[in-house]
């Protein structure tokens, strides 16, 4: 919990929020064509920012040269509105249940700048797995696995086990 924070209001039942997710990424599929992924939307404003400040320097680069089509950089792609939505989505959400404070969730054994060199850390990381996958855990375990590819629920089973064993080491730091 946050050092500001009121005492925070439950979160959702996880079986109520399971459902509320399977729901969006049904809608996300019935009116785009496509699952959910949250690491190409963020490749893809990084492109766009960079076409602006150095555009001979972007389109020569084969990392981002596939996000212009026939010249042109396309801000309207479906995932920069999925990430808008999901941040407001999460505002609105902490809003009307309470749980929005300004603070740092920490442990009591880690400080301010620990914690956000730790998140710092573990996003980048998290960035370039993203990157070199070509794909995010949004992507690959929620619409890969809902469209019951092996890969995924391979990768799901690591994820969930490489998280565990994470968690034996680092647990320690928020007791």
């Amino acid at each position: 919990m946050s050092e500001n924070a009121p005492k925070a209001k439950p979160y959702w039942p996880n079986l109520a929020a399971g459902i509320g997710l399977g729901l969006v990424l049904l809608t996300a599929y019935f009116i785009s064509g496509r699952g959910l992924g949250g690491s190409g939307a963020v490749a893809r404003v990084t492109a766009g920012v960079m076409n602006i400040a150095a555009p001979e320097h972007v389109r020569g680069l084969s990392l981002f040269s596939g996000y212009f089509r026939q010249g042109l950089f396309d801000w309207t792609d479906w995932l920069i509105f999925q990430t808008i939505g999901v941040f407001l989505g999460g505002f609105v959400a902490a809003v009307t249940a309470g749980r929005f404070a300004p603070g740092v969730e920490k442990g009591p054994q880690v400080s301010r700048r620990q914690r956000f060199g730790y998140s710092l850390l573990g996003g980048a990381i998290m960035g370039i797995g993203a990157r070199i996958a070509k794909g995010c855990t949004s992507g690959q375990g929620l619409s890969g696995g809902a469209t019951l590819a092996l890969g995924s629920w391979v990768f799901l089973l690591g994820l969930f086990v490489g998280g565990f064993v994470t968690a034996i080491f680092f647990k320690r730091l928020w007791q």
